[in-house]
């Protein structure tokens, strides 16, 4: 299950909204490792998130296998933007591109459409930062988070909730909202967790399990003190 947003509210964006948009500098993504889910030592197994092109970042949940076709067309198609244009692709165009490819499998004989769901973040030439979400019918729509994958429910009514723009303000606020977010439906603590930053101009970067670990240890020291503040007498 991934979970992946910019610094904004949460909710699905309009035309006009797009145009109200700040222009944060960082994306995130955050996710789950199930027991029966840890990396294969093939090279050829893609990582759940992954780079698309230097500026985007595609992360996903379903059949692996139809991710990699998915992943190796949209990479040519980046680079054969770049070299046709000599300007990067832009976040809308790359996720048009994988939308209908999704799109054309479900209406071709002999296919069957693409098992995933996809996030597809990162930022414009000009710095701006998007988050789409492609799903396998070949819709995309556009948002300031959203999540895939198994629990997706629980942890999207977590931030429903709790998402603010003063909350996510900073960059570590918005890995705690995630962290917190995710801890919703995973009881192991951070060793089963991945996060992974994406900074404007800087490449992705996945956080390190002790400083996770830093960020689980807090959060759950709040719960307990919130617990024990609801036990006191008034």
């Amino acid at each position: 299950m991934v979970t992946f947003f910019k610094w904004s509210m949460l909710k699905r964006l309009s035309k006009k909204d797009q145009l109200r948009w700040g222009c944060g500098e960082r994306m995130l993504s955050c996710s789950e490792w199930r027991r029966n889910q840890w990396p294969s030592c093939r090279k050829t197994e893609p990582s759940a998130k992954c780079l698309i092109d230097d500026h985007v970042v595609m992360a996903f949940a379903g059949l692996t296998a139809d991710a990699r076709i998915l992943i190796s067309r949209a990479r040519l198609e980046c680079q054969s933007h770049r070299l046709t244009v000599e300007d990067p692709v832009t976040l809308e165009y790359i996720t048009r591109h994988v939308a209908t490819l999704k799109q054309q499998y479900t209406q071709s004989n002999g296919r069957r459409p693409f098992g995933i769901s996809c996030l597809i973040g990162g930022f414009d030439y000009d710095g701006t930062p998007h988050l789409y979400q492609t799903d396998p019918s070949g819709t995309y729509h556009e948002w300031k988070a959203n999540v895939v994958g198994r629990s997706a429910k629980s942890v999207r009514e977590y931030l429903e909730k709790h998402y603010s723009a003063e909350a996510v303000e900073s960059e570590k606020g918005a890995v705690r909202l995630a962290i917190c977010a995710l801890l919703e439906v995973v009881q192991s603590g951070g060793k089963n967790l991945e996060v992974v930053l994406m900074r404007r101009g800087e490449p992705m970067k996945i956080m390190d399990v002790q400083e996770i670990e830093e960020y689980v240890s807090a959060i759950e020291k709040e719960k307990e003190e919130e617990a024990e503040k609801k036990k006191q007498p008034k």
